[in-house]
């Protein structure tokens, strides 16, 4: 249990920093554009934003899978 709350830590505490410093970079950022979706259109947004959410995204997503299923101690 302490290994999983150990990683789980890590994980939010690195995204959130990742997240900060996306906000900190994009400050100056002036080049917006609008992302297409199914049946709807975002607002504008500055290209490194939906770039740099993407990223962390996925850096979430592959933090919580699990690399081997057989083995107990590899859970997160």
């Amino acid at each position: 249990m302490f290994l999983f709350l150990r990683k789980f830590i890590f994980i939010i505490t690195f995204n959130s920093s990742l997240f900060i410093f996306l906000m900190v970079g994009i400050q100056n950022s002036s080049y917006r554009n609008k992302v297409d979706l199914l049946f709807a259109e975002t607002i504008e947004l500055p290209i490194s934003f939906i770039l740099g959410i993407s990223f962390i995204t996925g850096s979430l997503t592959g933090s919580f899978l699990k690399i081997n299923p057989n083995n107990k101690k590899d859970y997160l």
